[in-house]
């Protein structure tokens, strides 16, 4: 099906778009600040994307494309950077409405840079993997920096980046192969650990939680510009 790839960020995004107007969660009043803090992501992803898609780190099944390229990069997958973010954000801002007791407590710290220390050795054992290399710099990198800014939300982050992994193993299971005959995005395995979960490397994990984290790091930066803004 050539369009099974749009058809995912179309159900992607159903949900987190039709409650987006809902009094009590108020999602699209916050859009000023979440769509910028997408683009700038999505600026450092597509880069990394397109980098990678040249030198065949990974690449795209056109049987399931629609067929508009844009610097080697099918469409839909730059739609990624937005769908993704938009519906996982989302969740965190249910996470903050509905769970607002979660404090960034000294074990959400302790987690974090122990998850970035990790992801840093990780990276310079498997020098020779560039998926598993630059993946675990950039996101133990990042993990770092905002342990140094120790926010207010980390604790809601990490748990927002757990709910998410319930549609991510859907989403990214059918992106993968788990539910097709042939996948959607293929990786080549030579620069990857070769182990997985279901069929969606262990790498993507840590690719969805940067993903996540750098979204809600600007998303957060620009909220309070805004707010501050707001009431000078």
């Amino acid at each position: 099906m050539k369009s099974l790839y749009l058809l995912l960020h179309i159900a992607t995004l159903a949900f987190p778009l039709i409650r987006s107007f809902e009094p009590r969660i108020q999602y699209a009043k916050k859009w000023p600040a979440l769509f910028p803090a997408i683009f700038i992501t999505a600026a450092f992803f597509i880069t990394w994307d397109i980098t990678f898609t040249q030198k065949g780190v990974w690449g795209f099944n056109e049987n399931y494309l629609i067929g508009i390229f844009l610097w080697g990069l099918p469409l839909e997958e730059w739609l990624f950077f937005i769908s993704v973010p938009f519906a996982s954000v989302f969740i965190y801002e249910c996470v903050r409405y509905f769970l607002p007791g979660i404090k960034t407590s000294r074990s959400f710290r302790t987690l974090t840079v122990s998850m970035a220390f990790l992801l840093l050795v990780m990276a310079v054992i498997n020098d020779q993997k560039a998926y598993t290399f630059w993946n675990f710099i950039f996101a133990g990198s990042f993990l770092i920096l905002v342990a140094l800014m120790n926010p207010h939300w980390l604790g809601k982050f990490w748990v927002a980046y757990s709910i998410h992994l319930i549609p991510f193993l859907f989403i990214n299971g059918i992106l993968t192969g788990s539910f097709l005959q042939q996948p959607i995005v293929w990786y080549n395995n030579r620069e990857n650990l070769y182990f997985r979960i279901f069929t969606i490397p262990i790498e993507d994990f840590v690719y969805a939680l940067l993903l996540l984290l750098m979204n809600i790091t600007f998303y957060e930066v620009l909220n309070k510009y805004y707010i501050r803004i707001k009431h000078k």
